[in-house]
């Protein structure tokens, strides 16, 4: 079945992340996989025919089937069923995968940066737990800015994925913490960041101003834009 067909998703299971978060496995009939990095777009239908449609991106590796890590929006018209109402068993639709550009293979052999604002940890998890799987032993490291620790998504995973993590928090900091606390800038890139001359491939993924001065300053930095491949997402209703 193409990607752009619309085709029935029911959840196996959700799994609360954070306070505003979570985490729903879906059975899809006919999946054909997808890429570490890509998107689905799902729709809900209410009783009474109204449809709301939204994009997700993939927070599972390839060899884990298909699960969708949502972050609520107070204001938003789907986010919230999927994190504090839905449940096993609900259905919904669910097509793709989309996107060929924000994509990570293990085959790959440079240095891999990740760089993530808030919920843009989501396709960069899937790029992690795809190495992981894959046994890769390419040198990985991830960036996380966070309002505080409350905030970060599979904390707990996260400290055994494989990668070097360093994190900045831009409201609180836990306890004692001696890192970073302030938005990313050049500075913090330029003591994370691999020197240019490793050829690191970057991503970076978050809201759309956090995107484009993470580009920017690497750029700055004297990384190669051809390495640097972004992601950005805005309010588009939740």
């Amino acid at each position: 079945m193409p990607a752009t067909e619309w085709r029935e998703a029911r959840i196996a299971e959700v799994v609360r992340e954070t306070r505003d978060a979570a985490t729903l496995v879906l059975d899809v009939d006919g999946w054909g996989g997808h890429r570490a990095g890509q998107h689905v777009d799902v729709r809900l239908t209410a009783d009474d025919g109204y449809q709301a449609q939204r994009s997700y991106s993939i927070a599972s590796a390839p060899e884990d089937g298909l699960r969708i890590t949502v972050e609520r929006l107070e204001d938003g018209e789907v986010s919230p069923w999927f994190v504090d109402i839905a449940h096993k068993g609900d259905r919904f639709d669910v097509r793709g995968p989309f996107g060929g550009w924000f994509v990570w293979s293990a085959e790959q052999t440079a240095p891999l940066l990740l760089i993530a604002g808030g919920s843009g940890l989501v396709p960069l998890m899937s790029m992690l737990r795809h190495r992981r799987n894959a046994h890769s032993h390419v040198e990985a490291r991830l960036l996380v800015s966070a309002r505080d620790p409350d905030d970060v998504l599979y904390a707990n995973e996260l400290a055994t994925i494989g990668a070097e993590l360093v994190f900045t928090y831009t409201r609180r900091a836990p306890a004692g913490w001696s890192g970073y606390t302030r938005r990313v800038d050049r500075e913090i890139l330029a003591d994370v960041a691999f020197s240019p001359d490793r050829g690191a491939r970057t991503y970076v993924c978050g809201p759309t101003a956090f995107v484009e001065s993470v580009a920017n300053d690497l750029v700055a930095l004297g990384h190669d834009s051809a390495t640097i491949r972004t992601e950005r997402f805005g309010a588009t209703g939740g």
